[in-house]
């Protein structure tokens, strides 16, 4: 609004000073009116340039209204405000509002020029249309490409605004689903490790007196296997941590973890470790291993090696001391033959529910077994097996938990293998 007052300003002064040289220099057939006529109808006339961004059409038809006053009074001969304040007018109309608009303004402004030149001027009315209409010709034009500036330059913002709302939609997506891959794993280290440490307490507290030997064994089991937590932790809850992941520790992460902040994900190959360690809790483990399992993917043998450690987690928490139970991890790559695809693994994980046969699956016989039988499997279960659903859905795989037609539970899950992953 400040260029926009500074122009009327302009123009206001034009035209209050080639009316003081008309009235100090009065040319022949030229009437000049009285300045208490002429300079009001000018302010007036000028008064609604400011607001032409705002209110476009009620600026030009203003000035259209007040067009027809100012030259009637014949200050029009002596004042240049009217013909560019109607080229102002036209531009603003063609960039605010549109072609439909401004091509009504047009007619209706013709009119009015076309109305004055031929009453005021008949001979040479023709001349100073033609005129008239080159110079509204010329104000459409500019404001054609000016208009198309704008409208280019809106559009470029509104994409640029839609690609910046896209990228931080990812980056919420992606925070979110690290989140989850992160609570996933908390889950299956804490939940592993708190049952293996339990069980190894109770059993402590059993054989404190009896036998110190053993409950010796089991705190050792126990502090062990709460290191090994706490160092998984410790390198889990530096990924969260929003400084530099490998900058400096605290001092006790320092001396106590700092390396194993970064210690390696774990592997299939880790399910001998992981068989001895749920084996020391009381819970046999007999493995049966593919040959190739070290070749497999990092994030398929991450999944295989933290489904088998919850289906056995579960088995020791639920099915208690003196069960048996077994794992195997088959990768079939005979579809896998692609530079993609590498085929897919099968995981198996049985217990016997420490010899307890499961009486509504294990006997009867006919449709209602049936029924119940395939039922069973489609439990859906707490956190783990939400966790382990979750895994497998990640690499394209399935996943049947539940309890045994022979007693005990079993839990199998299929990943898709891909040499990406």
């Amino acid at each position: 609004m400040v260029g926009d007052s500074l122009i009327a300003i302009v123009l206001f002064a034009l035209d209050a000073l080639v009316y003081s040289l008309f009235v100090a220099f009065p040319a022949p057939g030229v009437a000049t009116p009285p300045w208490y006529v002429g300079l009001p109808l000018a302010v007036c006339l000028l008064a609604v340039v400011p607001f032409r961004r705002k209110y476009p059409l009620v600026m030009a038809y203003w000035i259209l209204v007040w067009t027809i006053p100012y030259v009637a009074s014949g200050f029009g001969d002596v004042g240049l405000g009217v013909a560019v304040v109607s080229c102002i007018a036209l531009y603003t109309v063609v960039v605010y509002s549109g072609r439909r608009q401004a091509a009504l303004y047009t007619a209706l402004t013709l009119v009015v020029i076309l109305t004055h030149q031929i009453l005021q001027y008949p001979g040479d009315w023709i001349v100073n249309t033609v005129t008239v209409v080159l110079s509204l010709a010329l104000c459409w034009v500019l404001g054609e490409f000016v208009g198309a500036r704008r409208a280019y330059q809106a559009e470029v913002e509104a994409r640029l605004h839609l690609l910046e709302n896209e990228r931080h939609q990812a980056t919420r997506i992606a925070v979110a689903e690290e989140r989850e891959r992160i609570a996933r794993e908390l889950h299956d280290v804490v939940a592993h490790a708190v049952s293996v440490i339990v069980v190894h307490a109770d059993g402590a507290s059993y054989a404190v007196r009896k036998d110190p030997d053993l409950a010796e064994r089991a705190i050792g089991t126990i502090s062990d296997t709460g290191r090994s937590a706490l160092s998984e932790l410790r390198r889990l809850l530096a990924i969260l941590r929003d400084d530099d992941r490998d900058g400096d520790h605290d001092d006790e992460g320092s001396r106590g973890g700092g390396e194993g902040a970064r210690t390696p994900q774990p592997t299939a190959a880790d399910l001998v470790e992981l068989a001895d360690r749920i084996e020391t809790a009381g819970l046999t483990v007999r493995l049966d291993l593919d040959e190739a399992i070290d070749e497999l993917p990092a994030g398929v043998s991450l999944g295989v090696y933290r489904i088998v450690q919850e289906a056995l987690t579960n088995s020791l928490k639920h099915a208690g001391i003196g069960t048996r139970a077994q794992v195997r991890v088959r990768w079939d790559r005979g579809a896998g033959r692609n530079a993609e695809h590498a085929g897919s693994v099968h995981v198996d994980v049985d217990d016997d529910g420490a010899g307890k046969a499961n009486p509504v699956l294990a006997g009867g016989s006919g449709a209602r077994a049936r029924r119940t039988a395939d039922r069973a499997p489609s439990t859906s279960g707490g956190n783990g097996l939400i966790g382990m659903r979750e895994r497998t859905n990640v690499h394209d795989g399935t996943l049947i938990a539940g309890p045994a037609p022979g007693g005990g539970w079993q839990v199998r899950a299929e990943l898709t293998a891909r040499l990406g992953d």
